[in-house]
């Protein structure tokens, strides 16, 4: 685990700091409202999940089914965020957070009143496509809300803490809302959450005029669209048709080969969708890096402990979900004192790797589990732990991948960091299951047969699926160490030309 080094205070002369404009009187409002609207996105990543068994029985499908619910979300979101991203820097992250937030809305309620299967996954789909323009533009907002260190520090710490826990609440939510109200309110919430952040946009955040309307870079937009599709569908399907599939191999391979053209392409046209200046800073493309371990490893551990608590211990959905409040108390304390307690102390580089390394241990704790052993022994520990360590990765490093940023490239640094967290989930689900399910075939044939073997077979899946966790968050720990500038440059040789070039600083 990483200790914990001072933060140098000298600004190196080379560097220029960002123009602060007057702050808003109402940005603790605007905080408000954007947390709301982010959370619809994150909660709707595991708030379904729960309800899935009892939509499958209302609507009819098939087991293989209730995979595209899941995936159909996944793939739109994560695949479009880069564009939505860039959307709102060019016609203002404003109008682009309200036909965000009101679109959600209207798949929301679509897939709510869905009386096909067809229906339902039509609308989990516009979900993500509207999911993928809110996100960024909620985030590239509070960028440029917030300049004062200081206060953008305690603003990072509050969304961040939202957004790092927002899976677990979902998985709370999702439990509640499907065993004493209807799985269709796991959706129709969103109308309820949209209607507000709707009616806080219009009351509290003016219009933004963007500096820059360039055109959009279509080749870019197209070749990453698609290889994003390609990568996140070819993790999907390894995850039921196994990784020599054809499908599998080919949507990996071509999805891998468009990405590289992507990259070629961004470095030769004059307006990128994403300018390669957002993430060869070395603090950024840490944090970008850090995010897609942390989604690998994260969703890992929701997906087996979730198994765990309802298959192994007989913890109902509502159960399942009260039963991670310990690691979202923990996520949101540290969170928070990591912004307004460590970061004026501590570089970033230190406080992420610390973080990181948290987590390892807690996932460590949780690799102890067995058939017979107990919720508060064996279980709580390691949420605790892993809780605290990830609210010291997500909110300084939420801060970190947006820092120093023009105004003009918030939204796509915004949409970065969300791609590779959506990236790394869709890897960390289809590689941990493969390895859980490796881990209880090998179990079952070394053991003889009792009547307790394939409990015993399952929960040392789970085991072995969070020692790989672990091994994740350590690497990543070293990573984001090696990685991050120590000295928290606010910005970089690259960012000061590109700052020149347009006339700022």
């Amino acid at each position: 685990m990483t200790v914990l080094e001072d933060r140098p205070v000298a600004i190196a002369p080379t560097e220029v700091a960002p123009m602060a404009a007057a702050p808003d009187r109402r940005r603790w409002l605007i905080l408000g409202v954007l947390t709301l609207a982010q959370l619809m996105v994150v909660l709707d990543a595991t708030v379904v999940n729960i309800a899935l068994p009892v939509a499958q029985h209302a609507l009819g499908f098939s087991d293989g089914g209730r995979q595209w619910v899941v995936t159909a979300y996944a793939l739109a979101f994560g695949s479009l965020l880069l564009l939505g991203g860039r959307l709102s820097d060019v016609f203002g992250r404003r109008t682009v957070l309200l036909v965000g937030v009101a679109g959600f809305a209207v798949a929301s309620a679509v897939g709510g009143f869905a009386t096909t299967y067809t229906m339902l996954v039509v609308a989990r789909a516009a979900q993500g496509v509207f999911g993928a323009l809110l996100a960024p533009a909620a985030l590239a907002m509070l960028t440029t809300t917030f300049t004062d260190d200081k206060e953008r520090a305690k603003a990072f710490g509050i969304f961040g803490a939202v957004a790092g826990a927002g899976s677990g609440v979902g998985l709370l939510l999702g439990g509640a809302l499907t065993e004493y109200a209807s799985w269709r309110w796991c959706l129709n919430v969103n109308i309820v959450v949209a209607v507000m952040a709707i009616a806080g946009v219009f009351a509290l955040i003016p219009h933004d005029r963007p500096n820059l309307r360039s055109p959009l870079d279509l080749p870019g937009t197209a070749t990453v669209t698609a290889g994003l599709v390609g990568i996140v569908y070819g993790f999907a399907h390894a995850d039921s048709a196994g990784w020599t599939d054809p499908i599998t191999l080919a949507c990996l391979v071509a999805g891998v080969a468009l990405v590289g053209a992507f990259v070629a392409i961004e470095r030769r046209v004059s307006n990128p969708l994403l300018p390669m200046r957002v993430v060869l800073n070395r603090t950024r493309g840490g944090a970008y890096v850090a995010f897609s371990l942390l989604g690998i490893g994260m969703f890992g551990t929701f997906l087996f402990l979730t198994y765990y608590l309802q298959s192994t211990l007989g913890f109902s959905p509502v159960k399942s979900g009260l039963a991670f409040l310990p690691m979202i108390g923990a996520l949101l304390v540290s969170a928070n004192v990591a912004t307004a307690v460590l970061e004026p102390r501590f570089s970033t580089r230190s406080i992420m790797a610390t973080g990181m390394g948290l987590a390892a241990v807690g996932v460590v704790l949780l690799t102890g589990i067995g058939v017979t052993t107990s919720y508060g022994t064996h279980v709580v520990p390691g949420l605790v732990v892993a809780g605290l360590g990830f609210g010291m990765v997500f909110a300084p490093g939420m801060n970190a991948a947006t820092r120093g940023v023009l105004d003009s490239d918030a939204g796509v640094a915004s949409a970065m960091m969300n791609v590779t967290q959506q990236v790394g989930g869709s890897i960390g689900t289809a590689l941990l299951n493969t390895v859980a399910t490796s881990a209880a075939a090998s179990f079952v044939t070394s053991h003889a047969p009792s009547t307790s073997l394939v409990a015993q077979a399952a929960v040392h899946s789970y085991a072995v699926a969070f020692w790989c966790v672990a091994g994740i968050f350590a690497a990543g720990a070293v990573i984001t160490g090696l990685l991050l500038d120590g000295k928290d440059t606010t910005v970089s040789p690259e960012d000061v030309r590109s700052r020149q070039l347009v006339g700022v600083g």
